[in-house]
């Protein structure tokens, strides 16, 4: 065997080692982090209930309206249960979407091919963070009439779409810190929502304390705690749903 074959083996080897090793590492910190099993599990105030589809957060109290929550590109959908779990504790039922291969780009229309959104006295608020964002965003486009509300957390979108002439009510929250979704080409894509939107902009809040995961590529270190930002979001959210 050539010299110049055994140092294209050695390579290609080492090429696809490196790859396979930072797949591992996005993956590992697209996992879930800090979430307690008592977020999982039912009390007497959210019953909690997890299909292949879902998991679901229903509150002993009935309401009017349901929030739908597609994750981020690759990360585990139960880092997204603190804040879905809160939401129903004050009153509205909370439907956090799987999607295939963890990517919202692949099963945005789940919520109505599966029957969610099949109940017509029921308002349907859906929200998303990064790309389910922006694939939330996509579903509102394309289904105007099945949506009430739209909550977009950390993402610069609609950026490829206008929703400027859309007539339900927009919540958009960002971190001035978000280094995946910067505040600055958030704003320029500003035009492509309705001049009703509500702006949230939460002071030293990143990318990833949107949810209980770990770094993602790309993001800022945030100035306050994950504890804070996600208290703000929840806030913002609660108050949103109840206007």
């Amino acid at each position: 065997m050539s010299t110049k074959w055994t140092k294209w083996k050695i390579i290609r080897t080492v090429w696809v080692a490196a790859g396979l090793g930072f797949m591992v590492w996005l993956w590992s910190g697209m996992q879930a982090d800090g979430v307690g099993e008592e977020i999982l599990r039912s009390d007497a105030a959210v019953e909690v209930t997890e299909t292949e589809d879902y998991i679901s957060f229903t509150p002993t109290s009935t309401s009017s309206k349901v929030l739908l929550f597609y994750p981020g590109a690759l990360v585990d959908p139960v880092a997204y249960a603190p804040l879905c779990r809160k939401v129903a504790a004050s009153g509205c039922p909370v439907y956090l979407i799987k999607m295939p291969w963890r990517l919202a780009l692949n099963g945005y229309t789940k919520p109505k091919e599966i029957g969610l959104l099949g109940d017509t006295t029921k308002q349907y608020l859906l929200a998303g963070h990064s790309q389910g964002a922006k694939m939330a965003a996509q579903f509102v486009y394309e289904n105007p009439s099945l949506i009430d509300k739209l909550i977009l957390l950390g993402t610069t979108h609609p950026r490829d779409i206008d929703l400027s002439t859309s007539q339900i009510p927009i919540l958009k929250i960002q971190g001035t810190h978000d280094g995946v979704a910067a505040v600055e080409e958030m704003n320029r894509n500003k035009s492509k929502l309705p001049s009703t939107t509500k702006y949230v902009l939460i002071e030293g809040g990143n990318h990833t304390q949107f949810g209980f995961y770990g770094y993602q590529l790309g993001d800022s270190e945030a100035s306050i705690s994950r504890e804070q930002q996600q208290q703000m979001v929840l806030d913002s959210i609660i108050s949103f749903v109840r206007e």
